[in-house]
Formats: C-alpha cells, sequence, structure tokens
C-alpha cells in the first residue's frame, strides 16, 4: 500500500473506532439515566387514592410536569450550553434526581408526589446534553438512532429492574432509590466515555454545517424563517409523545388488560424487539448522503410508523392480534416516528438549508410541547381513575394521533417541497453558490 492509501485506511480505522466509542457512551449513558427516571412506573401503588385521585397517576403526572418545564427551560440551556461543562451539568442532575427519589422514600405519601416533580426537572435536560455530543456529524443518524434504542429498550429493562427490586421486598417508596443506585457506577464509566469524544471535524461541518451555541435572537430568527413546516413538527411530535409515553407509564395496566401478565420479562422482551426494529430502520438513512433526499425519507418513515399503528389497530378490533405483537407492533409504529425526530427530520433540516445553529434547539422545542400534552392528557385522566379505562383511552388516543399526524406529515412535506423547490430555481441565478439541497 502507498504512504496515502496506509493514510486512507488508518483515518477510516479512526472514525469507526470513535463512531463506535460514541454509540456506547452515549448509549450507555442515557440508558443509565432511565435508571433514575423510570423504575417507579413499574409499581401499581394499589388502593391509593387521595383526594379522589390514583396516587400513581398523581406521581406520574408530577414528575411529567417537572420534566415537562425541564424541556422549556432546555431550550435555552441546551442551545447556549458550551461544550466544556456538558458533563459536569450531566452528572449534577443525575445526583439531583437521585436525592430527589431517597426524598421520596423518606416523605410520607401523598407529599412525596412532591418529590418526583424534582426528579423531572433534573432529568428533563440530559438528553440534550448527550444529543449535543453527536450531531452535525456525517453519521449523526447512526449515532442517534443507537441514542434513542438505549430510551427505547432502557424503559423495559428498569421497569424489570423495579418488579425485580418489589419481588425482593424492597418496598414501592424505596424501590425507586434503590434503583438509582444499581445504576450509579455505570453511569460514571459512560458519562467518562462521553467527555472523550472529540468534536466534529471538517468534513463533517461541510456535510452537516457547523453547530454552534445559539442566542435568543438566534433561536427565534430559525424558527421564524421555517415557521409553518416546524410548526407542523412539533405538532406531529406533541401526538405521538403523548401516545409513546402513556404506553411508556402505564405499561403494566395495558398489558395486563390486554389479558398478559406483567412480568418483569415481559418488558425488556417487548421493547428490546421494538428497539432493534426502529434502529435498523432510522440507523439506516445515514447511508443517504444527500441532505434533502434524507430528509424526504425521514417524513416517509414518519407516516410508515401512523400507518403500522392503523394497521395495529384494525387488526386488534378484529381479534387478529394478541396481546404480544400488539403491543410490540404499536411500540414500533410509535417509535418509528418519534425515533426520526431525533436521528433525521431536524438534522437534516439544518444541513440540506445550510443553517449553523444546534439540534438540541430544534428537539427542544418539540420535547416541551410535546411533555405539555402529555401533561394535560395527565391532568384530565384524573378525572377518570379507573384503571380498566386505560386501554380504551389508549386505543382512542392510538386513532387520533395516527390520522392527525399522517395528514400534518403530508402538509409538512407539501410546505418543505415548495420551499425548496423556490430555493432551487433561485440558486439557479447564482453560481458558484452552494445549493442548501446539494449533495455534500
Amino acid at each position: 500500500m502507498t504512504d496515502s492509501e496506509h493514510s486512507v485506511a488508518d483515518a477510516s480505522r479512526n472514525q469507526t473506532f470513535w463512531a463506535v466509542w460514541s454509540v456506547i457512551a452515549a448509549f450507555g449513558t442515557y440508558f443509565c439515566m432511565y435508571g433514575f427516571r423510570k423504575p417507579y412506573t413499574s409499581a401499581d401503588f394499589a388502593g391509593a387514592n387521595y383526594w379522589g385521585v390514583d396516587f400513581k397517576t398523581m406521581v406520574v403526572s408530577t414528575q411529567v410536569i417537572g420534566y415537562m418545564m425541564s424541556k422549556f427551560i432546555g431550550i435555552k440551556v441546551i442551545a447556549e450550553m458550551p461544550s466544556n461543562r456538558r458533563v459536569a451539568a450531566l452528572l449534577g442532575l443525575i445526583a439531583l434526581a437521585e436525592l430527589a427519589l431517597g426524598l421520596f422514600g423518606v416523605v410520607s405519601r401523598p407529599w412525596n408526589a412532591a418529590c418526583l416533580f424534582l426528579n423531572g426537572l433534573s432529568l428533563g435536560m440530559v438528553f440534550g446534553i448527550v444529543l449535543s455530543f453527536l450531531e452535525g456529524r456525517r453519521l449523526t443518524e447512526a449515532l442517534v438512532a443507537g441514542l434513542c434504542a438505549s430510551f427505547i429498550l432502557a424503559d423495559g429493562v428498569t421497569k424489570s429492574v423495579g418488579a425485580w427490586l418489589l419481588e425482593s421486598g424492597v418496598t414501592e417508596d424505596w424501590m425507586p432509590f434503590t434503583a438509582g443506585l444499581v445504576f450509579v457506577l455505570p453511569l460514571l464509566l459512560f458519562a467518562g466515555m462521553l467527555s472523550r469524544i472529540p468534536p466534529p471535524d471538517a468534513s463533517d461541518v461541510l456535510a452537516r454545517t457547523e453547530r454552534q451555541a445559539m442566542t435568543r435572537a438566534e433561536r427565534w430568527s430559525l424558527y421564524s424563517r421555517y415557521g409553518v413546516g416546524l410548526t407542523l413538527l412539533v405538532f406531529v411530535y406533541l401526538l405521538i409523545t403523548i401516545v409513546r409515553s402513556i404506553r411508556a407509564d402505564f405499561a403494566p395496566e395495558l398489558w395486563r388488560l390486554l389479558g398478559e401478565p406483567a412480568a418483569a420479562a415481559t418488558f425488556t422482551n417487548s421493547e428490546m424487539l421494538v428497539a432493534l426494529g426502529v434502529l435498523a430502520v432510522n440507523g439506516a438513512v445515514v447511508c443517504i448522503r444527500n441532505n434533502r433526499l434524507a430528509f424526504w425519507t425521514s417524513l416517509a418513515i414518519c407516516c410508515t410508523g401512523f400507518l403500522v399503528i392503523i394497521a395495529v389497530l384494525v387488526g386488534r378490533q378484529a381479534n387478529a392480534i394478541s396481546a404480544f405483537p400488539y403491543m410490540v407492533l404499536m411500540g414500533f409504529g410509535l417509535y418509528l416516528p418519534y425515533v426520526a425526530m431525533h436521528t433525521t427530520v431536524f438534522e437534516r433540516l439544518l444541513a440540506m438549508q445550510r443553517e449553523r445553529g444546534n439540534l438540541g434547539f430544534l428537539m427542544y422545542v418539540a420535547d416541551a410541547f410535546g411533555y405539555l400534552g402529555y401533561v394535560f392528557v395527565m391532568i384530565t385522566r384524573n378525572f377518570y381513575p379507573n384503571k380498566e379505562s386505560y386501554l380504551e383511552l389508549f386505543t382512542s388516543l392510538c386513532w387520533g394521533a395516527a390520522c392527525t399526524s399522517l395528514v400534518g406529515v403530508i402538509l409538512c412535506w407539501r410546505y418543505f417541497l415548495v420551499r425548496t423547490n423556490q430555493q432551487l430555481e433561485g440558486a439557479a441565478g447564482m453560481p458558484g453558490t452552494l445549493h442548501p439541497n446539494q449533495e455534500v
């Protein structure tokens, strides 16, 4: 081999090494974060009812309110956070979340529900911090797909950990804190790995544009330039967040209403299949170099997810789908568009428009309104405390979200198609100008 060939081979091995390192670091960090957020949802809190409100609905609502507020705060904090403060901020937020879980065990019911507000407020910005290590790279879709696979799989695994601790005799109020302790050491290891990830190189910047901190004026200038399309995407994300969150937070109730025991292994097995399918589909978009084509492909993936949901609902009504494939396929249909938003839609939108900003800002706008919608559903859900209605509520919301979102994505597709075609016509008369949809 010539010196140049050796140089290319070394560069390829180096890129592969850091890609694998980044996926492991991001996956592991966010997976462990779920150990501080989700295990408590595996508890039934049976018979606990205060002021006419089911205690589990109360604690889920309280944590989600904190999580939602954190997303709104994160629109500013994540967009402006310098790279040298990311890991310290991450560890500080996790420590505060674990402290809140300790207080949940100490404070008596129902007042300990307020401790989960602090827990949610602490954890809402963790995703944006981890995401900031991965965006703006030629391999971003694959890297972020790995990150997103963590919260799909972790949702089931951490519920399994919570169920196992309950079966081992840990009380419902102390189980969340105990589960958090299980994940402390691996979290420190993966956070250390995150801190070693190098920034995007010159080739990454050329392919995806430079990602940088954004001032308030820059953030809203970006949003206003694509207001209609971004608002449609945020609305679709809001709907899918509501349904995905209900499936996640009330999984034990849904499984039982479907006729399946909510065993610890059930959560892990179902979510592992969902994660593998979603990871394969969304991660494959990294093979599409043309930013415009990748953006349209990501919208098509979203539409596919909604069509899967509709097909599964029809099959269930016809008694053609049993409980396990129903939950797996519904998870697949819900997570396809949810993960596509994280991995590709906003990432390639910035790249094809040659916008210098950061993915964290757009994701946190979407997340903030998504969880605001979920909070509204949880509050209104308090007026219907009968657990037997969880499956009925879930089914109704799935029908509404899938059909409405399908229309929303098609309108968004039309908006950006017209806009990019206008830009193509404008760029045609400006020789030497890099067109925003040009393959790089």
